[in-house]
């Protein structure tokens, strides 16, 4: 891959380092996570759950992500043949990608998209057809997806389609209309669905969460994609889960065997006691909204123009009032450099050109965090 080089969010993290910025560019939070949940690995570590577990996940574990799913979207998985945990969720689409993607074949991405997608379709041998999502006027939605854009992007080489809801870096959530609509272009063009809902629990303003799983007949043609790391505040224990038809998680399994076999233990039989109380994530888009309109309100104090943010963590703003003679990326590395605030490029996010003069905040941090860089922010 001699096209690929390091990504975006690890340059503007190391430049943020260099330059003592506040890092709001990478997504993963400065607090920590519930005490409770690191007690529970020390629990597991001197119970003795230290050496490989099976290679499809901690049975507890997989029995727990299947009852989660069932009590949140009413569709039933078979722990012991459908649900697969991973080394994260970016391993978790990369093994997807390996295992239905066939030399050939192409896959349709919704940009602005994950920086992960293109380049698993590309080590399948599988060739990344782009369809953009569409900027709207609507106060309440930044964008949406242009559906008839994406069904004149079906040929007979499709092989599969892949979504991000909540979407980063949009912070766009679909809605029920959206699904029915891939749900008649996934069963109507016999395709398979990626679904990556790795923030499925950051919804806000009292918005439900339209997983695949939710719809039956769409389940039965997806693997469905989350994070332990992103919904627990451990995004470096990189354990994640996939859930799909045996059919499908008995392919992905073939892989999953190869490139990563199973994750550590003791995280796995700690996550599967803390999941005895659904409370950590039924209430975290409370939580994150709190961060969210806290980092809005004090972004009114400055010149960026803010879109709507449905869910994630992330908060799209554009710069034309600060710097309109800069780029999207040298607006990001001026303001790391001068002003001391990382923030990732929308750009980043897309396969060829992009003007749309936006660029990418996380709200997940601490309120100092954040009151430190809002305090560098309102001075441009």
């Amino acid at each position: 891959m001699p096209q690929i080089g390091t990504t975006i969010f690890s340059v503007m993290s190391a430049l943020a380092t260099r330059h003592g910025a506040v890092n709001l560019g990478q997504g993963f939070p400065d607090f920590d996570c519930d005490p409770a949940l690191i007690d529970a690995v020390t629990r597991a570590m001197r119970a003795g759950h230290n050496q490989y577990p099976p290679m499809t996940g901690w049975a507890p574990l997989r029995q727990a992500i299947a009852t989660k799913i069932e009590n949140l979207y009413g569709y039933r998985y078979d722990a012991d043949s459908e649900i697969t945990v991973t080394a994260g969720a970016t391993q978790a689409i990369l093994t997807a990608t390996l295992a239905l993607v066939h030399p050939g074949d192409e896959v349709i991405v919704i940009e602005p998209a994950y920086d992960s997608y293109a380049p698993a379709i590309q080590l399948a041998g599988g060739k990344a057809v782009f369809v953009r999502m569409e900027r709207t006027n609507n106060t309440d939605t930044g964008f949406i997806i242009p559906w008839d854009s994406v069904r004149a992007a079906v040929t007979p080489r499709t092989r599969m389609l892949v979504i991000n809801s909540p979407n980063n870096p949009t912070g766009m959530a679909m809605v029920e209309n959206d699904l029915k609509e891939l749900e008649d272009l996934i069963v109507g063009n016999n395709l398979y669905l990626l679904s990556d809902e790795v923030y499925e629990h950051m919804l806000f303003d009292r918005r439900r969460h339209e997983s695949a799983s939710r719809y039956p007949v769409l389940a039965e043609r997806s693997i469905v994609i989350s994070s332990f790391g992103k919904t627990f505040h451990v995004t470096g224990w990189k354990v994640g889960h996939v859930a799909a038809p045996a059919a499908l998680t008995a392919e992905f399994r073939k892989v999953h065997q190869f490139n990563v076999f199973t994750v550590n233990t003791p995280m796995q039989a700690a996550l599967a006691d803390y999941l005895t109380d659904p409370s950590p994530y039924l209430t975290l888009a409370d939580f994150y909204q709190r961060k969210r309109d806290f980092f809005r309100k004090g972004m009114a104090d400055t010149r960026f123009d803010l879109l709507p943010c449905d869910g994630t963590y992330f908060q799209l703003a554009g710069f034309n009032a600060v710097r309109e003679d800069l780029s999207d990326t040298a607006f990001c590395e001026w303001l790391t450099r001068e002003k001391g605030v990382a923030a990732i490029p929308l750009s980043a996010f897309y396969d060829g050109p992009c003007d749309a003069k936006l660029i990418r905040f996380c709200f997940a941090k601490k309120e100092t965090t954040l009151t430190n860089a809002l305090d560098r922010l309102t001075t441009l």
